[in-house]
């Protein structure tokens, strides 16, 4: 059976579970009523986890370009290859665009973005009233249409893995 590389499969489950950690975060940030410690760190986190899901997409479309992946399998219909290639180029931008664009928002915002509470990265814009409304806004649809693909991409591997019986999945797990 041909496999997706263990360092592809690290930086993909990697980058999975910093994303769901992050999406949980940032609903549970948002729920906090005022400004609190707790909401504050929480913020922190979710900056701190949105950078190192940028850079870790960086190194995953470097390595993929590098270290092709494995070739579709032939028993599935074309039609779902084409699916699933969409699906992976949309997933792959939503991995940029939404730390992106919430990191965008901060610096609208004026607030800055201290990795690690250590390194200020570049402050990209000015802060802007007007401009932090409209990427809260673009920051939530993204992060909302990411969790969409992700939960579509979770039931396609458990469907071909369940129901078709096919190693789609097993493609991509370490064992």
């Amino acid at each position: 059976m041909p496999r997706y590389t263990k360092i592809a499969m690290l930086l993909h489950w990697l980058v999975a579970l910093l994303i769901i950690a992050t999406f949980f975060l940032g609903l549970s940030m948002v729920a906090i009523p005022g400004f609190s410690p707790t909401k504050l760190k929480y913020f922190s986190w979710h900056k701190w986890m949105g950078v190192t899901v940028l850079f870790l997409a960086v190194i995953r479309i470097l390595w993929r370009k590098a270290n092709r992946p494995p070739p579709p399998l032939a028993s599935i219909p074309a039609w779902q290859h084409m699916i699933a290639e969409g699906m992976h180029v949309l997933l792959y931008l939503l991995i940029f665009a939404v730390p992106i664009s919430g990191y965008l928002y901060s610096y609208a915002a004026g607030v800055p973005v201290v990795y690690l509470g250590l390194w200020q990265m570049p402050a990209v814009i000015d802060p802007n009233p007007e401009l932090k409304a409209t990427l809260k806004t673009v920051h939530y649809v993204l992060t909302m249409t990411m969790a969409a693909a992700v939960v579509a991409h979770a039931l396609a591997a458990l469907k071909h893995h369940f129901i078709d019986r096919d190693v789609t999945l097993k493609r991509m797990l370490p064992l």
